[in-house]
């Protein structure tokens, strides 16, 4: 009794192990060809190259608050000593070079406008930068808000 239950289980691991192969196949074999496909050598984008008439941009800072200027201070100067005029494409920045060219791009509708940092400013941590109100408007996508998130990209001088 003893030595059928082993020769069973014998029996039974192999038929396990061999995946109840009987040598046989069911399904008719197919004959596999080979077919070569020529491809051409992928492109990859060179992220320094840009068109004729883009500038090259370098990602300074995305997810941060805009503001604009209050009419107010139309005529003041800024820091820099230029007059400021919330008709212009100017901005303010804390740390930013002054003369640094900005591209800010909304990022809830794509739209961007570039501005030139002549000033100092947002006086609060929760904001980055502080646009002229025609920059501002010109951008954002509901005239009647004070702040939106932006991206800010440095504008590379041309060598």
């Amino acid at each position: 009794m003893k030595n059928s239950i082993i020769v069973f289980s014998v029996s039974l691991l192999l038929l396990i192990i061999t995946g109840f192969s009987t040598g046989t196949t069911l399904a008719p074999e197919v004959k596999k060809t080979e077919t070569k496909i020529a491809l051409a050598p992928a492109k990859v984008a060179d992220t320094t190259e840009t068109k004729a008439d883009e500038p090259k941009l370098t990602l300074y800072k995305k997810d941060v608050l805009a503001t604009y200027y209050h009419d107010k201070f139309n005529g003041r100067k800024t820091t820099s000593g230029e007059r400021f005029h919330n008709q212009k494409y100017t901005a303010a920045h804390m740390k930013l070079p002054f003369g640094t060219m900005l591209r800010v791009t909304n990022e809830n509708n794509g739209k961007w406008v570039d501005v030139k940092v002549n000033d100092r400013g947002p006086y609060s941590k929760k904001l980055e930068i502080d646009l002229t109100k025609k920059a501002f408007m010109e951008i954002a996508s509901k005239k009647g808000s004070g702040t939106f998130k932006v991206k800010m990209e440095i504008i590379e001088p041309e060598a």
